[in-house]
């Protein structure tokens, strides 16, 4: 996979551990197909106070390139 600038800066800026996204992609709890080409993979971490952890992918382009990754707030942590 490749990654974007982006990527890399928003896993510094947001205290992301490198490891947890590669856990996010390897075993995610879901993963959402979005009609941008997107695959969003999801995944609770409990290092980091269970929260989820969203890392959106663009499947579409080859190689596979990494678009961001963030906790999202929006989920919670019972689902």
């Amino acid at each position: 996979m490749d990654e974007t600038g982006h990527f890399c800066d928003m896993l510094k800026e947001r205290r992301i551990e490198r490891e947890w996204v590669d856990r996010t992609i390897r075993e995610p709890e879901r993963t959402e197909d979005h009609d941008d080409g997107t695959r969003h993979f999801i995944r609770q971490i409990p290092e980091f106070g269970d929260r989820w952890l969203r890392v959106v992918v663009n499947v579409k382009a080859h190689p596979e390139r990494w678009v961001t990754a963030f906790f999202d707030r929006r989920l919670r942590r019972s689902e």
